[in-house]
């Protein structure tokens, strides 16, 4: 802030980070996880008098008699708590002002959001919360409006090929510039393209956000300004399966916009997994097993439908659909090959300083291994094929540093740039 720039007044600065409707929703989850809370308490308190040869009381994991009447009691106070809190915001919240006059959102913002949801999304939307992202396509920071004459107002420079970004669980759009970098600004114009960011509930399946995707996209296809030739997509971890599962439903229900897509690149995607959702499923069951650690299995259970696609790599309905998704451990998912007909390509990435099969087992890029980054896998029928030119593992490189490595950026430029070989 220069001299001449007038501060900013105080209340535009707290509702850059918090707005007047967030403050209902934050009240909502304090309730839901304060009625959470009491149900655990009394599961472990019935938990514990079984163990001991007392009255089973009520039910499994309610106790019974005068001990009974007090969880209830208590819960009647929250209630009433909630209800008056809720009544008090009703009161409060318009005399804060209308939250449309404020609708830059500072980044910090934005990034608490997007984890939030990557965590907890498919329960802020079932709870009807505020706080639940829907999906948009963005640019220059703004979402889109998928209108003709809006898209050419919004993407003055707008050209016949789309060059599509989609960012990976607990994160947003704007997170693919990292240290000064974005791969979307440095490849559109070497590619002549227009990028465009889509921003979604990580929290959700991932089939789930494939379909919406698939039919956002198809909009956008409709609505593009200029014959659109071209769509280029680049997948960050879970924004790649996202973009596997959006094809294959675009593909089965007939849209064109499939035709357009000529290269796919995923930037350290858990094709088949990561290790870290694997070992909550673990711990999970390791809580489950003993009678006065299992009520608190069910805090393992909070994490998202998102988290726990991320064991195997889900990306359609039928890997998910009609399971208990904390039942098993199994890889249940039915084979999907990659893209016919599109160029795909793989980074890794590996803290080890060198090649070593034992590091790359144990570590790849401190989320996701190598070998479910590039598609290997024991079951042939699972197996991704990416044809060893268009994989690259790059060293000493977390997962997060795949959005700004230097010797990434020059990789997607040298296989974008090259031209596609005849068919």
């Amino acid at each position: 802030m220069t001299a001449s720039t007038p501060p900013e007044p105080a209340k535009r600065r707290a509702l850059r980070h918090l707005r007047p409707a967030d403050l209902k929703a934050a009240a909502q989850l304090a309730a839901t996880a304060t009625h959470g809370v009491i149900d655990l308490t009394e599961t472990v308190h019935q938990s514990v008098r079984r163990r001991l040869g007392l009255s089973a009381g009520a039910s499994p994991d309610r106790t019974g008699g005068l001990t009974g009447q007090v969880y209830q009691a208590v819960r009647g106070v929250t209630r009433l708590v909630t209800k008056g809190s809720d009544a008090a915001l009703a009161a409060v919240l318009p005399l804060l002002g209308d939250p449309g006059a404020y609708p830059e959102a500072s980044p910090q913002r934005e990034a608490v959001l997007a984890a939030l949801n990557g965590v907890l999304g498919d329960r802020l939307l079932a709870m009807g919360n505020p706080l639940a992202q829907g999906m948009e396509l963005r640019a220059n920071g703004l979402s889109l409006n998928l209108s003709t004459g809006a898209l050419r107002a919004q993407l003055p420079q707008v050209g016949p090929h789309l060059l599509l970004l989609i960012h990976g669980l607990c994160m947003n759009d704007a997170q693919w510039c990292r240290n000064d970098h974005d791969h979307g600004s440095f490849l559109a114009p070497l590619l002549g393209a227009t990028p465009v960011y889509l921003r979604y509930n990580s929290g959700l399946h991932t089939s789930v956000n494939g379909r919406e995707l698939a039919q956002l996209l198809e909009r956008l296809a409709d609505g593009w300004p200029v014959p659109l030739e071209r769509i280029t997509v680049i997948g960050h971890s879970m924004g790649g399966l996202v973009a596997r599962s959006a094809f294959d439903i675009a593909q089965k229900t007939g849209q064109r916009w499939p035709a357009l897509l000529q290269d796919l690149v995923f930037l350290g995607t858990p094709q088949h997994g990561a290790p870290l959702e694997r070992a909550g499923h673990g711990a999970d069951w390791l809580l489950a097993s003993n009678p006065f650690t299992a009520p608190f299995a069910r805090l393992g259970k909070i994490r998202s439908a998102g988290i726990t696609d991320l064991r195997h790599g889900h990306v359609q309905d039928a890997d998910w659909q009609g399971r208990d998704r904390f039942a098993s451990g199994a890889d249940h998912r039915q084979p999907l090959p990659l893209p016919d007909g599109v160029r795909c390509f793989a980074v890794a990435a590996t803290l080890a300083g060198q090649r070593s099969r034992l590091a790359e087992r144990l570590t790849g890029d401190g989320l996701v291994p190598l070998d479910s980054a590039l598609g290997r896998h024991d079951d042939p029928s699972l197996r991704l094929e990416v044809p060893r030119e268009r994989q690259r593992t790059v060293f000493r490189t977390g997962h997060l540093d795949l959005l700004s490595s230097p010797v990434v950026a020059e990789q997607l430029k040298a296989w974008l740039t090259a031209p596609a070989p005849l068919a």
